[in-house]
């Protein structure tokens, strides 16, 4: 190697004219810069270069395709209309009005002196009055029937943040959680870039409403066991994403009964439990807990968000909620790195310190979501598709099976892309959620206006015509 870039500088030498002749100084400078790029570049760390962010997932590779040409109904009618994200818009206008209503919380509050407060207060337990309201409002979400101790919430830059945060904590590198399948693509990357930890799936199925079982459970811990991989713990979305469906109280015991025999820890991600489309349809772990005298309540933790059932995604604002003080303790010191602005927090406190209005909010926002949910669902009858029976969520669970010509991950690929480049419908394949049968799709219905939702249904039901007339071919 040094032999070799002696004899480039020599080279260079006499191409610039140097030594004993004349040459080309020009020629010299570019064999010089040729030189410069060709360089090894410098390391990054293991985490910077991991394949582990799952960004060549086609859950975000849909969102890509939808950038390039998003859907606007008069300047761009035949863009890709986005249906891959769980966004819920359809009670924005309530949040509006509040703060028309209510000038004063949108601003600083309390002027000049209220500027002062919120720029300088860095305390990473949060605002007192936050924490109390966020308690109170996860208390109405959940019909009163479950108590929430503000000192022992502890606040996140959203919901994503707070399984992250949860996962360094409970979770050693190489270590495992179980996750029931189809979950969130997102999980992917939260729980495994940047902690280390290893999802092992826990695989459910159609022919019980991929609802979990003591045995999918045993099969899935028993597989780690054979990989030589440490189970931590097992994490649940109730109600589930994608399925738009609540998990039964009897199956939240067994789960509960599960980690106890076990020992491990129980996390309930429950950012869905305000879009549940009745209250009494949801049941929370922390029912549950409170049902056993909170026996075991140790090993249980809660994530919590205002991201999808209060629709403010934008704001960053997440909770972990845990029975077990080492883990309050922790996750507290951990949040420093996961901070809301005290601006946000100030707000919010007022807002969900507002009775009136949370209790208005919820309702209405429940029932908006289920006439969206039957409009959706009804549309897609029409076109001869069939959904698993749901009851929250900003989504639905698709069955696209009987159009496959095989029932093979490749096959359902082919089916999105079609969907994603023909229909221009960007929707999430099962695949990305790791379910274990191909042909279903999560269809989400809360991120668009019912103008923008019955463009989507004339085209989906204008592909399965096309089909018919095609013969099944997909490239109609």
């Amino acid at each position: 190697m040094a032999l070799a870039l002696e004899s480039l500088i020599g080279l260079c030498r006499v191409l610039s004219g140097g030594v004993h002749g004349s040459g080309s100084p020009l020629l010299a400078r570019k064999l010089v810069m040729t030189i410069e790029v060709e360089q090894p570049s410098v390391e990054l760390s293991k985490v910077a270069v991991s394949e582990t962010h799952g960004e060549d997932s086609p859950y975000f590779a849909g969102w890509k395709a939808y950038d390039e040409d998003p859907y606007h109904e008069s300047s761009n009618p035949s863009g890709v209309i986005q249906m891959g994200l769980a966004e819920n818009q359809v009670s924005f206008d309530l949040l509006e009005e509040y703060l028309k209503h209510h000038p004063r919380e949108a601003s600083w509050g309390k002027g000049a002196s209220g500027f002062r407060e919120n720029a300088l207060f860095q305390d990473y337990h949060g605002l007192q009055s936050f924490r109390n309201a966020m308690a109170s409002f996860m208390e109405q979400v959940r019909g009163e029937r479950a108590k929430f101790d503000p000192d022992r919430v502890v606040l996140t830059a959203g919901a994503t943040a707070a399984n992250e945060l949860l996962t360094f904590i409970l979770a050693n590198p190489g270590d495992a959680l179980l996750v029931p399948t189809p979950y969130y693509p997102g999980f992917d990357r939260d729980l495994r870039w940047r902690t280390g930890v290893n999802i092992v799936p826990v695989h459910c199925d159609s022919s019980n409403n991929f609802q979990v079982t003591p045995k999918a459970l045993d099969a899935a811990y028993s597989k780690a066991e054979a990989m030589n991989i440490k189970v931590r713990g097992v994490l649940i979305t109730n109600p589930s994403n994608p399925l738009g469906a609540t998990i039964q109280r009897s199956v939240l015991g067994e789960i509960l009964d599960f980690v106890t025999r076990k020992n491990i820890h129980l996390v309930s991600d429950e950012i869905y439990s305000g879009s549940a489309f009745s209250s009494t349809e949801f049941v929370s772990i922390a029912e549950v807990l409170e049902a056993r005298d909170y026996k075991d309540s140790e090993r249980v933790h809660i994530v919590y968000s205002l991201s999808k059932d209060l629709g403010l995604p934008g704001f960053r604002v997440g909770t972990i909620y845990s029975y077990n003080d080492k883990v309050v303790t922790t996750a507290r010191r951990m949040s420093s790195f996961t901070l809301i602005s005290s601006q946000t927090q100030q707000l919010l406190a007022s807002m969900l310190s507002d009775k009136s209005f949370t209790q208005n909010y919820i309702k209405t926002n429940r029932e908006r979501l289920k006439k969206r949910y039957q409009a959706i669902i009804e549309g897609l009858r029409n076109a001869g598709i069939d959904c698993l029976e749901g009851n929250a969520g900003l989504f639905c669970w698709m069955n696209l099976s009987p159009l496959l010509e095989k029932p093979t991950r490749e096959c359902e690929l082919d089916l999105w892309n079609t969907i994603l480049q023909k229909v221009k419908l960007n929707i999430s394949p099962g695949s990305s959620c790791h379910c274990s049968e191909p042909g279903w799709f999560r269809v989400c219905f809360a991120n668009m206006s019912e103008q923008t939702l019955e463009v989507a249904l004339t085209r989906i039901h204008q592909f399965m015509e096309g089909r018919k007339t095609n013969g099944g071919n997909l490239n109609f």
